[in-house]
């Protein structure tokens, strides 16, 4: 293999695959990432096994060929080196990648490229077409509310339902719910709904460009595996396997009040709530009173902490309904409130015991569902 290519280019693309590079496992090669001449350009790719990321960058090939090379190495070796032509070479017998930019050469020693897990193709057929704009909203608006813990493997993953022309995410980690459903350019002749996990999810938010209009999504039968399409850059996620628990249900059908606030006062008075709540559980207390024909309706937001003192913040508020005094994880609410973009938002509640809705004002395809908390009084 002999190759050159800008160092920004290259840099560029070890950024992109570097976090799917297994930091902890007992093959080897899986802590390298996969050189290799693919028609005129280089080919970079990594993997956990749990997922794969590969890249195309812009070359100039006057020999084929392949190796994976240590990645820690390899990036912050590249990451030194000064803004010009890169030449890498490789030497087949000694499997070693000899480096050179300007006045400063290298060789790093790899591992055969046959020992890296076989890099799944995109397919050309039966491709979901989603704007990635959309697709990436929806990823920052539902994927916060997977499980972390792998207790419930599950519940680390969002259901993902493709169907006539709309998408729909879900995810839950048994305290809230984020639902988001899109519509999609094209027709999905048979609906089909599949569990990624949130990791692989926020990756793909990560690495896809705001350069490209489109991802394509792929879902190979018999594979378990979903792939994501970028023009240059592909994602490939294993799927969990299971039923995604009925959410249906948890999602209330009336309430006994509306609250629409501005979404920017509302997620000030949650952060400085979020600064006494700490050590207690992260509850904040939200106290609602619908205005009369003088005084408008407000809500006030208040955190006490027994070794930090409290905060009380009050807020306007178009109250329609009851009073109404409910406590929530004012963590979670700030993770919600973080992603709605709308001037307003709606909470709707029922009573201090049953969860609360959250809503942007005048977007109706999402939704997130908060369950209270319980407070002495």
């Amino acid at each position: 293999m002999k190759v050159s290519c800008l160092q920004e280019n290259l840099a560029k693309g070890l950024n992109i695959v570097g976090r799917a590079v297994s930091s902890r496992s007992t093959l080897p090669v899986l802590a390298n990432v996969l050189l290799a001449t693919d028609n005129g350009r280089l080919k970079l790719s990594a993997t956990n096994l749990e997922i794969v990321i590969t890249c195309w960058i812009g070359a100039k090939v006057e020999e084929e060929g392949a190796i994976t090379i240590p990645a820690r190495t390899f990036n912050d070796l590249v990451s030194a080196l000064p803004q010009d032509r890169v030449d890498l070479e490789l030497n087949e017998q000694t499997q070693t990648l000899h480096i050179a930019c300007q006045r400063t050469e290298a060789n790093v020693k790899g591992i055969d490229a046959q020992e890296f897990p076989l890099v799944p193709e995109p397919e050309e057929n039966n491709r979901i077409r989603v704007e990635t704009d959309v697709f990436k909203q929806m990823v920052s608006q539902v994927a916060f509310a997977a499980a972390t813990d792998d207790t419930r493997p599950m519940l680390t993953g969002v259901s993902t339902t493709f169907e006539g022309s709309q998408v729909m995410m879900a995810a839950t980690d048994g305290f809230r719910l984020s639902v988001r459903s899109a519509h999609i350019p094209g027709h999905v002749e048979a609906p089909q709904t599949v569990t990624i996990p949130a990791r692989a999810l926020a990756e793909l938010a990560r690495v896809a460009s705001d350069d490209v209009s489109a991802i394509y999504i792929s879902l190979p039968e018999g594979r378990n595996q979903i792939i994501f399409d970028m023009e240059n850059v592909v994602l490939v996620s294993q799927l969990i396997d299971g039923a995604f628990p009925d959410y249906t249900p948890i999602i209330p059908t009336r309430q006994s009040t509306r609250t629409v606030m501005s979404t920017a006062e509302f997620r000030k008075a949650c952060k400085t709530a979020e600064i006494f709540a700490r050590e207690s559980s992260h509850t904040a207390r939200v106290r609602i009173e619908p205005g009369d024909e003088i005084l408008p309706g407000y809500a006030v937001i208040a955190a006490t902490s027994a070794e930090t003192g409290d905060n009380v913040a009050q807020i306007d508020a178009s109250v329609n309904g009851d009073p109404i005094e409910i406590a929530f994880n004012v963590k979670y609410m700030n993770d919600v409130l973080s992603v709605i973009d709308t001037p307003q938002v709606a909470l709707e509640t029922t009573t201090a015991m049953e969860p609360g809705v959250l809503k942007p004002v005048g977007d109706n395809d999402f939704v997130h569902i908060i369950m209270p908390m319980h407070f002495g009084r």
